[in-house]
C-alpha cells in the first residue's frame, strides 16, 4: 500500500481526467515559479530603479543558462524513471535516483565555479549597460554560489514527477516562493541590499525547499526502494550512460535556445537601460502563459513516458490533442489581456516613462512568443517522453543558433528595423520548434522508439 502513495500509474483510466488532475499541481507549481521569478524584478524595479531592473534581467539570463545545463539531465532522469514505472522496472528507478543525485551535485559545483570565474567577461559579452553592470555583477556572484541548491531541487522534482507525483513539487516550490517574497522585502526593501539581496532571497528559498524535499524523500524511502545509504548514491555505468546520452542533448537543446536569446538580448542591451529593462520584463511576462504550456509539456512527457513504457500508443495521441487544446485556450486568455493593457502591466515593474513608452510595441512580440509556446508544448512532450534526444538537440540548434540569431540579425540589422527587428526575430524563431516537433509527432516514428529502460537493462 505504501508504494501506491509514491507511484501514480498514468497508463489507465480517462486520459483527460488523468492529464488534468496530474497537470494541475504542475500548473500551480509553475505559477508559483513565475511569481518567484517576477517578485525579484517587481521589488527591485520599485525599490531600486531601472538600472537594477536591467541588472537583474541580464544576470538572470546567465543564471537561467547555467540552470538549464542541469535541467536537461533531470528531464532525462524523469523520462527514465517514468518509463521504469510504466515497465515495472524497480531497479532502474532505484539506480537512476542515486545516479542523478550524485552526478548533479558534482555538475553543480563545476558549473557554479566556472560561472563565478567568468562572470565579468560574460556580462561584457552580453553588452550589459554600464549603469546596470554592478547590479548584474552582484546578482550573479550570489546566485552562482547557490547552484547546488538549484540543481538539487530540480533533481528531487524530477524523481517525484517521473513517479507520477506532481503534488509534492508544488508544496516545495510554494515554500520557496513564499520565503523568497518575505526575504526579498527584507533584503531589498528594508536592508537596501539591492540586486544582491534579490539573489540571496532566491538562493535561500531554493535551499530551504531542497532541505524540506530531501527530508520528505528520506521519510518515504521505503515506498520507492531508495534507502539513502552511501552505497545507494553510487554512479552506475549502466544508468549514467543512457542518462547522459539522453540528458546532454536535452541540456544542449535548452542551452542553445537560452544562448541564442542572450545573444539577441546583447544586441538589445546596446540600446540602453530602458530597452534592456523592457526586454527583461517582457521575458518574464511571456512566461506567464508557460504556467499552462510548460505544465502540459512536463506532465505530458511523464504521461507519455509511462504509456510508451506500457506500449499504449493510442493514449499518447489523446494526451497530445487534449494538451494542445488546453495550451491554446491559455494563450487566448493571457494574450488578450496583455495586448489590451500593456502600459498598465509594465507599470507594475517600473513606472519610468522611458520604460512605458516601449511597452505596447514589445507586448505584441511577447504575445507572438506565447503562441509558439502553446503550439510546441504537446509535441515537445512526445519528443521528450519518447527519449528522442537527437531530435531535441537538432530542434534546439535550429531554433536557437540558426533561426533566433539569424532572424534577429536579418530583421534588426540587415533590414534596419532596429529594436523591433530584434524582438521580431526572437519571437519568430519559436515556430521552428513547432514545425520540427509537429512533423515528428505526425510521422508516428515515436511509436517504435527503443525504451531507455530497456537500454539500461541490456547494458547492465
Amino acid at each position: 500500500m505504501a508504494e501506491k502513495t509514491m507511484i501514480n500509474n498514468l497508463t489507465e483510466g480517462s486520459v483527460a481526467k488523468k492529464l488534468i488532475s496530474f497537470s494541475l499541481p504542475f500548473i500551480a507549481a509553475n505559477a508559483l515559479q513565475i511569481v518567484y521569478n517576477i517578485v525579484d524584478m517587481v521589488i527591485v524595479g520599485n525599490f531600486v530603479g531601472a538600472e537594477a531592473l536591467s541588472g537583474v534581467s541580464v544576470g538572470g539570463d546567465l543564471l537561467n543558462f547555467c540552470t538549464l545545463l542541469g535541467v536537461g539531465i533531470t528531464t532525462a532522469a524523469q523520462v527514465m524513471i517514468a518509463q521504469g514505472v510504466g515497465k515495472g522496472d524497480k531497479e532502474t528507478i532505484k539506480h537512476t535516483i542515486g545516479t542523478i543525485f550524485s552526478s548533479l551535485t558534482i555538475l553543480a559545483v563545476i558549473v557554479g565555479a566556472l560561472a563565478m570565474i567568468f562572470t565579468d567577461p560574460l556580462l561584457k559579452f552580453l553588452n550589459c549597460p554600464k549603469d546596470a553592470f554592478s547590479q548584474a555583477q552582484a546578482y550573479c556572484s550570489v546566485c552562482f554560489w547557490g547552484m547546488i541548491f538549484i540543481y538539487g531541487y530540480n533533481s528531487v522534482s524530477s524523481v517525484l514527477r517521473g513517479m507520477g507525483d506532481s503534488k509534492r513539487p508544488l508544496v516545495f516550490i510554494a515554500i520557496a516562493a513564499f520565503l523568497n517574497l518575505v526575504l526579498d522585502l527584507l533584503f531589498v526593501g528594508v536592508l537596501k541590499m539591492e540586486s544582491a539581496g534579490a539573489a540571496l532571497a532566491t538562493i535561500l528559498g531554493q535551499a530551504f525547499s531542497l532541505i524540506i524535499s530531501l527530508i520528505y524523500l528520506y521519510r518515504k524511502r521505503e515506498a520507492f526502494g531508495f534507502d539513502f545509504k552511501p552505497r545507494s548514491f553510487a554512479i552506475r555505468k549502466e544508468i549514467i550512460v543512457p542518462l547522459y546520452k539522453l540528458g546532454i542533448p536535452m541540456a544542449l537543446q535548452h542551452c542553445a535556445i537560452s544562448l541564442s536569446m542572450m545573444l539577441v538580448n546583447s544586441f538589445i542591451n546596446s540600446y540602453g537601460v530602458a530597452a534592456s529593462a523592457v526586454t527583461g520584463v517582457g521575458n518574464k511576462l511571456r512566461q506567464i502563459v508557460s504556467i499552462v504550456t510548460r505544465s502540459m509539456a512536463t506532465a505530458g512527457a511523464a504521461m507519455i513516458g509511462q504509456n510508451l513504457g506500457a506500449r499504449k500508443t493510442e493514449r499518447v495521441k489523446k494526451i497530445v490533442h487534449i494538451s494542445l487544446g488546453i495550451s491554446l485556450a491559455a494563450f487566448v486568455v493571457f494574450g488578450s489581456v496583455f495586448l489590451l493593457f500593456p502600459r498598465e502591466i509594465f507599470s507594475i515593474f517600473n513606472d519610468s516613462e522611458a520604460v512605458l513608452a516601449l511597452a505596447a510595441d514589445h507586448m505584441f512580440f511577447c504575445v507572438l512568443c506565447m503562441l509558439s509556446q502553446a503550439l510546441m508544448a504537446p509535441t515537445n512532450a512526445v519528443v521528450h517522453g519518447s527519449g528522442n534526444s537527437l531530435l531535441g538537440l537538432i530542434t534546439g540548434l535550429l531554433d536557437g543558433i540558426v533561426a533566433r540569431v539569424g532572424l534577429a540579425l536579418l530583421f534588426g540589422k540587415l533590414l534596419e528595423m532596429g529594436l523591433r527587428g530584434y524582438w521580431f526575430g526572437n519571437a519568430a524563431a519559436g515556430f521552428v520548434t513547432v514545425i520540427v516537433s509537429g512533423a515528428y509527432y505526425l510521422s508516428g516514428r515515436w511509436k517504435t522508439r527503443k525504451l531507455m529502460v530497456r537500454d539500461s537493462a541490456e547494458k547492465a
